[in-house]
């Protein structure tokens, strides 16, 4: 897996990630969040803790896209020399 590729897969995971923690937190307040009945963190834990929860999600899910797309280095052509 080349540089590109980890591009392909980290930048709109990100974007994604930043998008679904919005729309969450929007509706949801971390302090209301309880872990194992008892545990309670606060705010900047639980933003951080998932945020990068949903990246981690995003970034699989475009991980499995990449792999699962039809052709390969052969399929893409090669730049001309010409502008014309």
């Amino acid at each position: 897996m080349g540089i590109r590729s980890l591009m392909w897969i980290l930048w709109p995971s990100f974007l994604a990630a930043g998008v679904v923690s919005a729309i969450v937190f929007a509706l949801v307040d971390p302090l209301d969040i309880v872990f194992l009945g008892h545990l309670q963190a606060d705010r900047v834990s639980v933003y951080t803790a998932s945020f990068f929860l949903f990246w981690l999600a995003a970034a699989g899910s475009s991980a499995l896209s990449l792999f699962m797309a039809p052709g390969g280095k052969a399929d893409v052509p090669e730049p001309a020399d010409s502008l014309d």
